[in-house]
């Protein structure tokens, strides 16, 4: 898979049509109250791979005009949306802010992103150049149910783009293996939160939301449906 030429060519836009606008809100909310909890005050902002920049938008209306805000996008279908939702703190650029030199930010953010990338290793330590403080948020794919299934794996590969997968314990490993210093993590609970979900995550609704009050770890890893938001240095 050419994880590039999906993205450039319209592929992904074609399987996701929405480009996920719909769940930017909640992201952002996670995103937020994640950087308050740590009392991290930011001057500039920067997301690569941003997407229809929902997510941006979202933050920039939370932060105001002191906290600029900056996304970057490969994909022409993708800058097409969000070049139409700038404003004066929020600015959207066609290209790969990875290579760009002389570049930095108070945190930069990559959500929902490396595992979309072939070289994820080369591509977050070049990342971890970019800011301050970095802010991911991670899919976990890899669970018991999606391994014994296999089609939830292979959805996300054909669907979402997703060629590499995740636990908690692989997604924190591979960022300190690549140079980071994790300064806090916790699961969203998408499966439980974003409105609108298929029927089977409804249908799972409940027992994960018992079996998360009592162990969110073991929940994530038999379960799934959650994802791991990390910020670090």
């Amino acid at each position: 898979m050419d994880t590039n030429t999906v993205y450039e060519d319209g592929t992904y836009l074609q399987n996701n049509p929405t480009w996920h606008e719909e769940d930017s809100q909640w992201k952002a909310t996670q995103i937020y109250r994640m950087i308050n909890k740590n009392n991290v005050n930011p001057s500039t902002v920067c997301e690569i791979g941003c997407g229809a920049g929902e997510i941006l938008t979202c933050l920039s209306n939370s932060y105001g005009l002191n906290v600029s805000f900056t996304g970057y996008e490969i994909s022409p279908q993708a800058f097409e949306i969000c070049k139409k939702k700038e404003k004066q703190n929020l600015k959207f650029f066609l290209k790969d802010m990875i290579d760009e030199s002389d570049i930095s930010f108070d945190i930069v953010m990559a959500i929902d992103v490396f595992e979309h990338i072939e070289d994820y290793f080369g591509f977050l330590r070049k990342f971890g150049k970019k800011g301050k403080y970095k802010l991911f948020h991670i899919p976990l794919d890899l669970t018991v149910s999606s391994v014994l299934r296999s089609s939830p794996i292979i959805n996300s590969r054909s669907l979402a783009g997703h060629i590499h997968y995740f636990t908690k314990e692989t997604a924190l490993a591979t960022l300190k293996d690549t140079g980071y210093e994790v300064v806090d993590f916790e699961y969203t609970k998408g499966a439980l939160e974003i409105p609108k979900q298929d029927l089977k995550t409804n249908l799972l609704k409940l027992p994960r939301k018992l079996l998360y009050s009592i162990h969110q770890d073991l929940t994530a890893r038999i379960l799934g449906g959650f994802s791991l938001l990390v910020l670090a240095k």
